[in-house]
């Protein structure tokens, strides 16, 4: 008799493991490049996003989302890590990550290990380029690989050229970068959307969404598909229908073009990445780029936005005519944040606002409200451990550093507080800091090791001056002190590839 009731118990925990299985949620992770809340949803005026717009009404926005590290290689680390740069030591485009954290278990590892996921990655998800290969390990099946940086037209590259930033991104002639002819800012010609790498994403993404059906209704098995959208990353090439949305004398030009008075050399940026593209200055001073390529350039990310807003649009589709969308936890995220000539800067690469605050839309059938609101802070590193938890995984514990948390107090309720302030880093001949409160920017700028007082120090108070005009830590000693505190509960941050 005890033989018969063990044999039912434990029949009955299998109808339950399988009954866990069939209800777990599929998800579905949309990652754009270079995206800043440039979106009607988050309210830019200028900004054509219905797609986007419509996604946010479909779950909860979060209002004060930052990147931990405003470079696209470390962000995603942070992202797929759970881990912050300061805890792993990637830090670099071109860093490698089994090279440093050999045993990491990455996010989709963590699905696939602990949920019993297919997982499938497509476009730009890892960084590729500069050195750094990605991380084929993370996925199911290999990863579906898309350009991006991407011209149409032969002018654009000088007659075909192989451009500077084209050999970064797919790893030719990185030790003769210099020699190679810059490509364009910025196209527009007549084409249809899959002319470009994120229409063709999108396309494979539907594919990957219907074949992911069957497969549930056959076998049972849940997905984790990871698509990632170049654009608004440069050069801003897109169709032109989508140019045409905008007019260019409307378009919001920067307000200040000064780095902030008072604030140490080392935060303050001019050049860099915008310069491998024409017609922007390749020598001098970046901030002296006419009106018209300011103009030019604005209208660009704008209407690359709106183009990866379609794209979006297109797979959210999908995922409603496949009947998918009741059991899809849907996240947006954009990798860091992009400065349009604010602080006279480009692209990104800063501790300033315009760099490291992101869009994060979270959509979790049955436990978001649609059209929900915070004002909670979230960070990259927060999405491993709020996905794990959506779905019925246990808590994740590395063996990397877990320095995220679960934002799911705050998806239930949009009130709820998990933290108090957002952290973000940025290296540079020194390491930048910094803590981000509902008023505040605090920076130190040191040597990882060496002590507070050898910091170069910023403060930024965004209630009296939101452009960041001045560094204010000097006449605030009492501020400074208490952000000092709250940066000291973090450890030391570990070395470049350490």
């Amino acid at each position: 008799m005890k033989r018969i009731s063990a044999a039912v118990f434990l029949l009955l925990l299998g109808f339950q493991a399988h009954a866990d299985e069939v209800k777990r949620p599929n998800v579905l992770l949309l990652l754009v490049d270079d995206l800043k809340p440039a979106i009607g949803a988050y309210g830019d005026t200028t900004a054509r996003t219905p797609n986007l717009d419509a996604l946010a009404a479909r779950g909860m926005r979060f209002d004060a989302a930052y990147c931990n590290q405003a470079v696209c290689a470390p962000s995603r680390f942070t992202l797929m890590l759970g881990a912050h740069s300061t805890s792993t030591g990637l830090y670099g485009l071109g860093s490698e990550l089994r090279e440093v954290v050999p045993d990491a278990l990455t996010l989709p590892q963590f699905f696939e290990k602990h949920g019993g996921y297919r997982t499938e990655s497509l476009g730009k998800v890892f960084h590729i380029g500069h050195g750094n290969n990605g991380d084929p390990e993370s996925f199911s099946v290999p990863h579906f690989k898309e350009k991006v940086i991407e011209y149409v037209d032969p002018a654009s590259t000088q007659g075909g050229q192989l451009t500077r930033e084209e050999a970064f991104f797919t790893n030719q002639k990185l030790d003769s970068i210099n020699s190679l002819p810059r490509g364009a800012a910025f196209e527009s010609p007549e084409v249809e959307d899959d002319a470009y790498a994120d229409g063709r994403v999108a396309e494979e993404t539907q594919k990957r969404l219907a074949a992911a059906k069957v497969r549930r209704e056959q076998e049972g098995t849940p997905f984790f598909i990871v698509a990632g959208f170049a654009r608004p990353h440069l050069p801003f090439s897109a169709p032109k229908r989508y140019w045409d949305l905008y007019d260019p004398e409307t378009l919001p030009m920067p307000e200040n073009e000064e780095l902030p008075e008072g604030s140490p050399k080392v935060a303050g940026k001019r050049g860099g990445e915008i310069r491998n593209y024409f017609p922007v200055p390749d020598k001098g001073d970046p901030a002296a780029i006419s009106d018209e390529v300011k103009r030019q350039l604005i209208h660009g990310y704008y209407a690359s936005t709106s183009y990866v807003d379609a794209q979006i649009g297109k797979v959210m589709d999908s995922l409603d005519e496949l009947g998918l969308a009741e059991n899809t936890i849907v996240v947006l995220w954009g990798d860091h944040g992009f400065h349009l000539g604010d602080l006279g800067i480009w692209t990104k690469h800063t501790n300033y606002e315009e760099a490291n605050r992101i869009p994060l839309i979270f959509v979790a059938p049955g436990v978001t409200g649609p059209g929900s609101v915070t004002g909670q802070f979230a960070e990259s590193v927060d999405v491993y451990p709020t996905l794990a938890e959506l779905a019925g995984l246990p808590a994740p514990t590395g063996p990397q550093s877990i320095d995220g948390l679960s934002l799911v107090p705050v998806l239930r309720d949009p009130d709820a507080r998990v933290r108090d302030h957002a952290y973000h880093v940025f290296p540079k001949r020194r390491l930048g800091r910094a803590i981000r409160t509902s008023r505040y920017r605090y920076v130190e700028w040191k040597r990882p090791g060496d002590p507070r007082d050898k910091a170069e120090i910023e403060l930024f108070d965004y209630e009296t001056d939101p452009l960041e005009t001045k560094n204010l830590a000097a006449d605030n000693p009492g501020i400074v002190a208490e952000l000092a505190e709250m940066l000291g509960t973090y450890p030391e941050a570990v070395a470049r590839g350490k």
